[in-house]
């Protein structure tokens, strides 16, 4: 038997022919099989006599094989039927296209046969799962694990090979968490908790089980989280730029703001500058919705560090932030003898700035003395990126900021190694956007509105569609070159529409962008490349298309395009799906324009890893555990907390943590 630490790729047989498949669904080595956990179960543990069996029942039944044929029905198509029988009678078992079944079963067979019950008129199994007596139960008669499956790799096989592996020794998989905490926490051991989540006997022990891999996964995040901030704080202490205060020059600043700023921008202003003038580099994270005014929180830092002789970089994640953010922080700073830089793909100043707004074009800036560092929507970032900056500023203070709206748990969970700052206040006077869900029978009145809105108030309109071009797996669903074309012939002729979207060069995107927020359009159509930043303050209305598949905190990123004035502002959502949840979930966006209120809301609904799209990529190790368990966020907080100081009695709790820390995308 080879090692579980063996690789897919390397081993023969089947699981050479299908090590691709596999990898795509994260399972590159053995023990990966084992921790390929079920999504869910099919329960067939009500076995049944045949002649007691009732239409819509799921039952399990077991008998003799009487009769198996293969039948050509038409060219591509066949049909498999099989007799079958028990002392209480006999049923007929029906497949399509599964030829091979007439080959693996013969008469006089013993088979354990699972699937639902339906008159036809006789009553008959309609495509059911089967296997042969004589060995254990595993698809059959039991709770039946259903796994996340790919093209060519089924349930059925994932079942039977993870089953081979737990027939053998799981001795090699040794237990990583202490055993102080195993006793503390009442955990079941690794073994029997990977054994009991594939083939349980009854749901309670589904729920003993992942409560123990839950465990796993948030204590080993919490611990790595943890350890990382320890290191940051013992490796750096006393390394910081030393930043004196300049009280008098701070206040006059925010004074001369042509704006007040609101209880929560000054709360973490004061936060950030009590961080730049301690005696450690700063690692902040500061979250606040779209427009609740993180780019003057941190002017107000580059400020000091230009006070006390520093430059500064602010990095964004594309162009056309980038730009707004050097439009907007030259206002803010230039009267104070800031200067101001930027640093793209297309556009670059030779000066040498205070302050050097950027793309990732900045990392091939050479600085004097680079004392402190933004980077705007962290997550679009890699740990690379980020490491090559600080070492360009000798550990320069760090500030990431996020417009994605994040869950108190999921905040306690994934960023214990930062100090962590929220905007959850709008400025003063903004109003909020009034939101609503759109029946596809109203869709035609809401264009006839729109216009209405356009030619009484000038108002200017995004209309946001999922995807560029049309999809073979989602034709039902708008996309924005060819809902573009559409629009402009058929709904919006008299009216100027402009398409953005994601393939664009990036000069004709910020062409585009311009011309729009210069009013030469009325309508632009755009993919969610509009998502983040972008700043038009004549936009009044936002139209998205499929809104059922973004989650609300996406959504809300979204609406917040719109509403950048002190006009009433709209957010139409446009959905096709007929499912009540999502109506429900997307009815929300209605009652609400809090981020973090949508965010915990979706996260009951949906689940962190719909949530999260570019937030947790790479996180994949959170395969069963939920954000939304606080209480058990907590005992992995305090179990990690009892255990950091002497980790190192632990060489495999070091291994698995330093693997987490390795694959983490971590805002730091």
């Amino acid at each position: 038997m080879p090692s579980l630490d063996t690789k897919i790729e390397t081993l023969g047989g089947v699981y050479k022919r299908f090590s691709r498949p596999l990898e795509k669904l994260g399972i590159v080595r053995l023990e990966d099989l084992l921790y390929h956990i079920p999504s869910r179960y099919e329960d067939f543990s009500i076995i049944s006599k045949i002649g007691d069996l009732q239409p819509g029942e799921v039952v399990t039944i077991r008998g003799k094989v009487l009769s198996i044929n293969n039948r050509y029905a038409r060219r591509g198509f066949t049909i498999q039927k099989a007799k079958v029988e028990d002392d209480s009678g006999t049923i007929e078992l029906v497949w399509f296209n599964q030829p091979y079944i007439a080959k693996n079963l013969a008469e006089g067979d013993e088979i354990s046969v699972s699937g639902k019950v339906e008159a036809k008129p006789k009553l008959q199994i309609t495509n059911p799962d089967y296997e042969l007596s004589g060995s254990e139960f595993i698809h059959t008669g039991r709770l039946v694990p259903v796994y996340p499956e790919t093209r060519g790799i089924s349930s059925k096989w994932l079942r039977k090979e993870i089953y081979k592996l737990l027939k053998n020794d799981l001795s090699e998989i040794a237990d990583f968490i202490p055993e102080k905490i195993l006793s503390e926490y009442k955990l079941l051991p690794i073994n029997q908790s990977l054994r009991t989540i594939h083939f349980p006997d009854n749901i309670d022990e589904i729920f003993q089980a992942k409560h123990r891999l839950s465990f796993n996964e948030l204590f080993l995040l919490q611990l790595s989280s943890n350890l990382r901030r320890r290191e940051w704080e013992k490796e750096l202490s006393g390394s910081a730029f030393d930043l004196k205060s300049n009280k008098e020059k701070i206040d006059k600043f925010i004074k001369s703001l042509p704006f007040k700023l609101t209880t929560a921008q000054t709360r973490s202003t004061d936060e950030i500058l009590k961080d730049l003038t301690s005696d450690k580099p700063m690692n902040r994270l500061l979250e606040g919705d779209v427009g609740s005014g993180k780019t003057v929180v941190a002017a107000a830092a580059a400020y000091l560090a230009y006070l006390n002789g520093f430059q500064s970089v602010f990095m964004a994640p594309t162009e056309i932030l980038a730009q707004q953010h050097y439009k907007t922080l030259s206002a803010f700073l230039s009267p104070f003898g800031v200067s101001i830089g930027i640093q793209t793909g297309s556009r670059k100043t030779e000066e040498k700035a205070d302050l050097l707004v950027g793309t990732h074009a900045v990392l091939n800036v050479d600085f004097q003395k680079l004392g402190f560092l933004v980077i705007d929507e962290q997550q679009r970032f890699g740990v690379e990126q980020r490491s090559i900056m600080r070492k360009k500023g000798k550990n320069p203070h760090v500030l990431t900021m996020t417009a994605t709206p994040i869950p108190r748990t999921v905040a306690l969970a994934m960023y214990g190694d930062l100090d962590l700052s929220v905007l959850d206040e709008m400025p003063i006077g903004r109003k909020e956007i009034k939101t609503w869900l759109v029946p596809s029978f109203k869709r035609e009145g809401a264009y006839e509105w729109i216009k209405t809105q356009i030619d009484q108030n000038k108002s200017q309109v995004f209309i946001v569609c999922p995807f560029i071009e049309e999809s073979e797996n989602a034709t039902t669903v708008k996309a924005a070159t060819k809902e573009f074309e559409r629009l402009q012939n058929n709904v919006f002729k008299k009216y100027r529409l402009a398409l953005l979207h994601g393939k664009l060069k990036s000069k004709d995107k910020e062409r585009v962008l311009n011309e729009f927020k210069e009013g030469k359009f009325d309508i632009l159509v755009a993919t969610p490349v509009v998502e983040v930043g972008i700043d038009v303050p004549n936009a009044d209305i936002i139209l998205i298309e499929g809104a059922e598949r973004f989650g609300l905190s996406q959504l809300h990123q979204l609406r917040g395009r719109v509403g950048r004035n002190d006009r009433q502002a709209y957010c139409l959502l446009f959905s096709e799906a007929p499912n009540p949840q999502t109506s429900q979930r997307l009815k929300y966006m209605e009652q609400t324009n809090i981020g973090s209120e949508l965010a915990e809301f979706d996260l009951k609904m949906r689940g962190p890893g719909q949530i999260y799209g570019t937030l947790q990529h790479g996180r994949k190790f959170l395969k069963v555990a939920d954000f939304s368990d606080f209480e058990l966020i907590q005992q992995t907080k305090e179990a990690a907390m009892k255990v950091i100081n002497e980790v190192n009695k632990y060489p495999l709790l070091l291994k698995k943590t330093n693997e987490l820390s390795s694959s983490y995308v971590s805002p730091d």
